[in-house]
């Protein structure tokens, strides 16, 4: 079997996985809530800067979320954009491969945390060598009032996951999600953090295939018990209030920092599907401070800090 030949058949496992893990994920979603996903399927044709296809779901004024977005996407360019050559220079200018499942779920009520997760691999190569493949992903969590239970079970998820490939990759992935999920304009972080992981292939192939799928395999234990205990919360004006001038700052590090937002608009990528992550409402406040004492400083001052949960 040639080389081509293999990679497109290796290709084609890690398309099917990842087309399965999204419909694992919104079905037990659409079951929770109770309204089912849009489903947009898409694709982009030769002569486009991009080729591919992809499919964006999208849950809108559920009875739980208020948007819950989950993309699928398979694309493949003429060269890497720079936001994907910052650590493999020698592959600048290299056409390339990409596919993954990225979601953000932004909950109504303000007691259920918002979450993100994706996973996905990207494959490059030089005329005339060879392929070179790579993965990413991770998950954070992103409470708008914190609770210690809810963190130490969402670490612990992470943790547990990545045991079986190494134990230094919990401690590492974690303090990578808290250096890269930093709001550096405001020296803040985003959320609690999570495990986080990009141009990763150290394991080889296979195995670093196998971490990345145990990430995305993972994800609806870690996320679905937070939500069943929160979300019959009872809350108010104010609550709402702090949740979206804290949906801000989501809006601010998608914008200004994420590199996967950077890779998908500078590669030409589906616009609509890369801002699936935004959230419906969301509002800005001049130098908004939170109440001596209050329980939205206590997710200043006790959550949002770096600090080791497990």
């Amino acid at each position: 079997m040639t080389t081509s030949a293999v990679v497109h058949s290796t290709s084609s496992e890690v398309r099917g996985y990842l087309v399965n893990l999204q419909r694992v994920i919104t079905g037990a979603i659409a079951d929770i809530d109770g309204r089912a996903f849009t489903v947009d399927a898409w694709h982009k044709q030769a002569g486009d800067k991009l080729q591919g296809d992809g499919v964006t779901m999208i849950l809108e004024g559920g009875a739980l979320f208020e948007r819950a977005g989950c993309g699928f996407s398979h694309v493949r360019g003429p060269q890497l954009p720079q936001s994907a050559t910052q650590h493999r220079p020698e592959l600048a200018g290299a056409p390339f491969e990409a596919m993954g499942v990225s979601l953000v779920f932004h909950p109504s009520n303000p007691y259920v945390p918002t979450v993100h997760m994706n996973v996905r691999m990207i494959s490059a190569a030089r005329p005339g060598g060879e392929p070179v493949s790579w993965f990413g992903g991770g998950m954070d969590l992103t409470p708008y009032y914190g609770f210690e239970e809810d963190a130490v079970h969402f670490h612990n998820c992470c943790k547990t996951t990545l045991e079986p490939f190494g134990p230094d990759k919990y401690p590492r992935f974690k303090a990578w999600c808290d250096d890269y999920f930093y709001l550096k304009h405001r020296s803040e972080q985003r959320g609690i953090g999570g495990i986080f992981f990009d141009d990763f292939s150290e394991l080889g192939f296979s195995q670093s295939l196998s971490m990345m799928e145990a990430v995305g395999d993972s994800f609806l234990n870690a996320y679905l018990p937070i939500v069943q205990r929160r979300r019959t919360m009872a809350y108010g004006e104010r609550e709402r209030a702090f949740q979206l001038y804290r949906r801000g700052r989501y809006v601010e590090f998608n914008l200004v920092w994420d590199r996967g937002t950077h890779f998908g608009l500078q590669s030409g990528g589906r616009t609509e599907s890369i801002l699936l992550s935004m959230p419906p409402l969301v509002s800005w406040s001049y130098q908004h401070l939170a109440e001596r004492g209050s329980a939205e400083a206590e997710l200043y001052e006790r959550f949002l800090v770096r600090k080791d949960w497990v």
